[in-house]
């Protein structure tokens, strides 16, 4: 009910999505005398969608700490409850991102040996899987090295059941690929996350800058949430920009507009590539429950897409993986770089929980993505 476009265009979203999807059932939180009408012309959801009346709602001004403490009755708030309560496996939401993190923490709690939850979003790249993967992307602004390493540990769990990516490429957003760059934290995680690259099963890359961002050479990204959600919301905007400009000089004169229909196909690709409607929903790591946080001004487009994702997470057993990767390795995410000299092997690492590579949400290249 909170997102910028209301229940109608959810309510699109879920059709799409069940059009192409036909083993999903939904729980539908909200204004039930809303939602019945707009359920009523969709064939698609037919027996597929059960109501659960919410008079509340979460509005995009409001502050998580006023949600907090009034939260009850709302769409967001029932939400997350089906997934604490086992009734649902994902909570997609349209809504308010500070207040959806906060609820989150409060109703599912974090994993165990998790500090800061992180929000993790997909990026369009040149690897085989058509996507890297960036967190923090807004969960925090404030992440130290120890964070990080947290990230760098969950980051490598979804890109390896998640994305099917049996090894994953880690590296640290810096201003610079030298070492003697950057903040202190940066430094001193970029020594902590060296360390642990065979207690995560995963390859550290050093430093990486904005550039690499879509490149070939990383496939999961770290950093702190402001500098995330800075990238992820240029990137979106970028991505808009060069669409406009394409259709404005496809519009010039009569040559181009022929030369537009010529070249239709290769434009309709690459249009798909770049509309960030498709790389919609940002999954919330470290929590003990999966919530995917679709964009609040997404269409029927935007949501499909957060939906899709939201279901293959939950059919790859992610979840369960995710908090296995976490469990398996204590010492090194509470405990590791006091004085920056990298996590110690402890008897929690010997023998720990190794991710086993699923066929997950982005392994095929497809259109449902991140936020």
């Amino acid at each position: 009910m909170g997102g910028d476009r209301g229940p109608a265009a959810v309510v699109a979203g879920l059709e799409k999505f069940a059009a192409r999807d036909s083993g999903t059932q939904f729980l539908l939180h909200g204004d039930e005398a809303i939602l019945k009408s707009l359920i009523a012309k969709r064939r698609h959801l037919a027996g597929r969608v059960t109501l659960r009346h919410a008079p509340g709602v979460v509005t995009m001004d409001e502050k998580p700490s006023q949600v907090v403490r009034n939260a009850k009755g709302t769409s967001m708030y029932g939400a997350i409850e089906s997934v604490r309560d086992g009734e649902a496996e994902v909570a997609v939401s349209c809504g308010n991102t500070g207040a959806l993190m906060a609820l989150s923490m409060i109703r599912l709690r974090r994993l165990a040996g998790v500090n800061r939850p992180a929000i993790a979003c997909l990026w369009p790249s040149r690897s085989p899987t058509g996507f890297n993967l960036m967190l923090d992307v807004g969960a925090d602004i404030k992440a130290d090295a120890r964070d990080l390493l947290q990230y760098a540990m969950m980051g490598a769990s979804y890109a390896r059941n998640g994305m099917g990516i049996a090894r994953p490429r880690v590296g640290l957003l810096n201003v610079g690929t030298e070492e003697h760059k950057g903040r202190a934290e940066l430094k001193q995680a970029n020594e902590m996350i060296a360390a642990a690259t065979d207690l995560g099963g995963f390859d550290y890359v050093g430093f990486v800058e904005g550039g690499d961002l879509p490149s070939r050479k990383v496939d999961v990204i770290v950093t702190d949430g402001f500098t995330g959600n800075v990238a992820l919301k240029t990137g979106e905007g970028t991505a808009k920009l060069i669409g406009d400009f394409l259709r404005d000089a496809f519009k010039a004169t009569p040559l181009s507009r022929i030369a537009a229909l010529l070249a239709l196909t290769s434009l309709r690709r690459f249009q798909k590539r770049i509309d960030p409607r498709r790389v919609n929903g940002g999954v919330f790591l470290g929590l003990n429950g999966t919530v995917v946080k679709s964009h609040g001004a997404a269409d029927a487009t935007g949501v499909a897409a957060a939906l899709e994702l939201a279901s293959q997470l939950a059919r790859s057993g992610f979840q369960e993986r995710l908090a296995a990767r976490v469990a398996s390795a204590p010492a090194p995410l509470q405990d590791a770089g006091a004085e920056g000299t990298g996590p110690q092997t402890g008897p929690h690492e010997t023998g720990s929980v190794q991710d086993e590579p699923d066929t997950g949400p982005q392994g095929d290249g497809s259109e449902s993505r991140a936020e």
